[in-house]
């Protein structure tokens, strides 16, 4: 009899400790999914949001030289800037895609190739800023490519 009890308890002491381990692996999973979640939910705010970046950006590249020193003209310089600080807070970073920064097809999208030989292909122009976020790309920079 006491046998039949103190092997009901082991039993039952066994049974409450897989529950406990899988309840543990249970809120681990959803932790991290619900850490996944709030990535993508991130990363497709910010994708909403870079077409206004790139609007910005071109309106400031753009402005004629008598409004440069316009209140109005700083102002949008100013959003644009604020923009940034907020997106690098979201650990969006630009990619550099500056004129003679080597091509990387995992960074950049080459969109036009000039026509010139060489061994090695170059960065001759950003058409589009790309970004990327945690080290993943969200967007890659869209350039004009030559050799060198």
């Amino acid at each position: 009899m006491k046998d039949k009890k103190l092997n009901k308890l082991q039993e039952l002491t066994a049974d409450l400790q897989r529950m406990r381990a899988d309840f543990e692996n249970y809120r681990k999973r959803v932790d991290i999914e619900k850490a996944q979640l709030s990535e993508l939910t991130k990363a497709a705010t910010i994708m909403k949001l870079l077409p206004i970046i790139d609007t910005i950006e071109r309106a400031v590249a753009h402005a004629p030289a008598d409004l440069v020193q316009d209140k109005w003209a700083q102002g949008v310089v100013a959003l644009g800037k604020n923009l940034d600080k907020s997106l690098g807070e979201l650990e969006l970073v630009r990619i550099e895609a500056a004129q003679g920064t080597p091509f990387n097809p995992n960074l950049h999208e080459a969109v036009m190739m000039d026509a010139t030989e060489g061994e090695h292909e170059i960065i001759l122009e950003e058409l589009r800023a790309g970004y990327t976020m945690n080290g993943q790309v969200v967007r890659p920079s869209m350039v004009k490519v030559t050799h060198a």
